[in-house]
């Protein structure tokens, strides 16, 4: 008998999945198919391109002798892979009363996912559970028939078994599922062929114990059933083969300098996990990861399954560090698909370009311009106008906004961050063979002023954590802007209650990058100082190895009972920060193995490194083990990239992030400039003799200016350079002998700015 009338409606608030993942698996082909596998099942699938989740998870009941169990509440299965470098998950759960054994195998051709599956045990039944969530969506339809399908406007799956079901029924999760059925009667006796609107569910009884399943997508769910159908009519072994074969010929380019077979199994694992983030539909695209952090406890649009672009080159360059250029220059070629009009790019954005969050952060402007030059310098690339046109837009946009930045890398506070310094000046710098004549020499001379200028915006004289260590002074995490009181103002922590702090009592690794890009020596007093309070204040030795804390009095993480992340939090440590402390030990002549190592030990079942690991007591019924993953982002593309970088870079000296320009031109010094750019956002109150100044602008102006108490007052018009900025050049000898220069300024329409300045000039 057909249940008709199914209740619940409309079942209760949809959520995304654990981020906790086994594995990510994707094929070679044609297929638009990206699965996520967690908790021994298969749980997010994307389709048709990495930004576009379509399902919470696919699990199973089995029904056996002892009673029922759904197989992902049962944290005791096996996992494994045939190579490292091959994501073709198999997973083998095992009961008292039964064994089911599964390989997860994305359809090389078609938009489809394989399963094939085998159960064995003494009266033991196996059960799908499917929770569709089209579109990210909460008001899908779901039908249940021969098969089960799902639609939402113009998204549609069909979940197919070559043997075919016995039963299949239409739910609302929480409320009428397949799971609320076997909790309140110990087996499937509903049977609804549809639940409409809302947050749905599909069962199904196999008809074998043993076959192939098949999830197939297409923008109707007739399509959806030709794929799954097709799929299915298509040999397996045929469709692994090609699976297999595809994956091995590009893991054939890989070069990866040997260290330890540990190590390079777990590179070649980092290697295919970046891969497997790249989307096929929109080619080069990279997402930061394909989880959601805390995913089962809310339903985010977004999650992680969007494209940052820092995030995007960080891979792009561990790519380039083990030979995969072609890989790396798709990302480049999407780079440049995606840059605005103002060369710019989005905070982050869908891999169709749309933009998410609305936010500017300068060190994604940088980095573009320093991966065409990277993959330049070794030899991929050669001029083209899409890569010039590209360069130049963005160092206009650097130009005109830097140094300062909306956000710091961890998209919370406005100022100068040393990461970010780091990438502006080395941009500038990279970028200078693709101009000629004073726009060179321009953008060379900023590059020089901000470099020079850099301890002034973000090294504290002044704080006090480093009083017990007998330090002068320390790197601080990040310096305001000037209106928000420079380096001697306050920082809100975003994600803790009443956060606002002395910027000089914040202290985190960006840092770390001025050495790492060739700005200053690793022996320099002032890294050496920082270092030595970055390992007393945000180290933690935990079972597995050495992280670091993202900053002091962070709050991005669980709460202390362990509850997920919810805006408000306790910042947990990061694998990829030991990366990035282990790239200075390799610069500095300390061994970078213990960084390495650790960042192998933080993995989850799969070998995956998340964004971060627990530090508290264990609580198990939370999935929560000191040293392991926590419920933050898993896999994270950048730490895989960073375990990558750091393998390299521990064999060659060299980071992927220095350039001979950089090298040549500042060997790790603060070389003086000879010109110093005072701008509104970035002004300065004093300068060395034997400077020039340059007053800048983004409009025409009239400087208005004397000396020493505006002695021999004159204006001068600005003049506009090659990049739109507007400047007057008060040149050494303008200067000379003078004590203050006096300015201020109108602009084009004749309007006086209203306020004096004074530059104080050193003897």
């Amino acid at each position: 008998m057909v249940d008709t009338q199914v209740g619940g409606f409309p079942g209760i608030e949809p959520t995304w999945s654990s981020s906790d993942k086994d594995m990510i698996t994707t094929g070679l082909g044609a297929s638009r198919v990206w699965a996520t596998l967690g908790h021994g099942i298969v749980n997010e699938v994307y389709w048709p391109s990495t930004g576009r989740p379509q399902i919470r998870d696919l699990g199973f009941i089995v029904r056996h002798k002892g009673g029922w169990t759904e197989l992902k509440r049962v944290d005791t299965y096996l996992f494994s892979l045939p190579k490292p470098y091959i994501p073709l998950p198999a997973v083998v759960h095992e009961g008292e009363h039964y064994r089911l054994e599964l390989e997860v195998l994305p359809h090389p051709l078609r938009d489809c996912l394989l399963i094939r599956y085998a159960l064995s045990g003494v009266d033991a039944r196996l059960y799908v559970l499917l929770a569709p969530h089209l579109d990210g969506a909460r008001d899908n339809d779901a039908m249940a028939g021969v098969d089960l399908s799902a639609s939402h406007n113009s998204t549609s799956l069909c979940l197919r078994a070559d043997g075919g079901f016995l039963r299949t029924s239409a739910g609302f999760v929480g409320t009428s599922d397949g799971w609320q059925d076997f909790s309140a009667n110990g087996d499937m006796t509903w049977t609804y062929p549809e639940a409409r609107g809302g947050n749905v569910a599909l069962t199904g009884e196999l008809a074998s114990d043993n076959g192939i399943l098949a999830l197939g997508f297409s923008g109707t769910i007739e399509g959806a059933r030709t794929l799954a159908r097709s799929s299915l009519a298509d040999s397996y072994e045929e469709s692994r083969d090609i699976f297999m074969t595809s994956w091995e010929d590009w893991a054939g380019n890989l070069r990866i300098p040997y260290a330890s077979p540990e190590l390079e199994e777990a590179a070649r694992r980092s290697a295919m996990v970046i891969k497997c983030h790249e989307d096929r539909t929109y080619a080069g695209a990279m997402v930061a990861s394909l989880s959601v952090p805390w995913g089962s406890s809310h339903d985010d649009a977004g999650g992680y399954h969007l494209v940052w672009t820092r995030d995007a080159v960080e891979a792009a360059f561990a790519l380039i560090t083990v030979g995969l250029y072609d890989d790396a220059g798709r990302t480049l070629d999407y780079l440049i698909g995606t840059q605005a009009e103002d060369g710019s790019w989005a905070q982050n954005y869908f891999p169709d370009g749309r933009g998410y969050w609305s936010g500017k952060q300068m060190d994604e402007v940088a980095l573009p311009v320093m991966l065409a030059a990277k993959l330049r310098a070794v030899g991929h690339l050669t001029n083209s106008p899409p890569e010039e046109a590209m360069v130049r837009s963005a160092i206009r946009f650097i130009v005109h906004n830097g140094p300062m930045s909306d956000q710091d890398r961890w998209e919370e506070n406005a100022g100068a961050s040393p990461f970010t310094l780091a990438m502006l000046i080395v941009a500038l710098v990279v970028s200078a063979d693709y101009f000629s004549g004073e726009d060179r020499d321009y953008i060379l001379s900023l590059a020089d002023s901000w470099n020079e200028r850099i301890e002034e915006w973000t090294y504290s004289v002044d704080g006090h954590l480093g009083a017990d260590l007998g330090l002068p002074g320390y790197y601080i995490r990040l310096g305001p802007r000037t209106c928000d009181g420079g380096i001697d103002g306050i920082i809100s922590r975003r994600n803790v209650q009443h956060g606002e702090t002395p910027a000089g009592d914040l202290i985190g690794l960006e840092f770390l990058y001025l050495v790492r890009t060739g700005l200053r020596a690793a022996d320099d007093r002032r890294i050496v100082d920082t270092v030595r309070l970055i390992d007393a204040r945000l180290r933690v030795e935990l079972p597995t190895g050495i992280a670091y804390y993202r900053y002091n009095g962070d709050g991005y993480g669980e709460h202390e009972d362990g509850a997920p992340f919810d805006g408000l939090g306790i910042g947990r440590p990061w694998p990829l920060l030991a990366g990035e402390r282990g790239h200075y030990a390799a610069l500095s002549g300390e061994d970078p193995m213990p960084y390495l190592n650790s960042m192998l030990r933080m993995v989850g079942k799969g070998g995956l490194i998340p964004e971060q690991v627990w530090d508290g007591e264990a609580m198990p019924e939370r999935g929560l083990i000191p040293g392991k993953p926590s419920g933050s982002a898993m896999p994270l593309v950048w730490a895989h990239g960073e375990l990558l970088k750091l393998l390299v870079t521990q064999t060659t000296g060299r980071p992927a992030e220095l350039f001979d320009a950089i090298a040549s031109r500042y060997a790790g010094k603060r070389p003086a400039a000879a010109i110093w750019h005072w701008r509104e956002t970035s002004p300065f109150a004093s300068i060395a003799a034997g400077k020039a100044i340059s007053i800048e602008a983004d409009a025409p102006f009239t400087l208005h200016f004397g000396f020493d108490g505006w002695d021999k007052a004159q204006n001068r018009d600005s003049t506009v350079n090659g990049f739109g900025m507007h400047c007057v050049l008060l040149t050494a000898a303008d200067l000379a002998g003078r004590k203050a220069l006096d300015f201020t300024f109108r602009d084009g329409d004749g309007t006086w700015k209203g306020q004096d300045f004074s530059i104080a000039l050193r003897a």
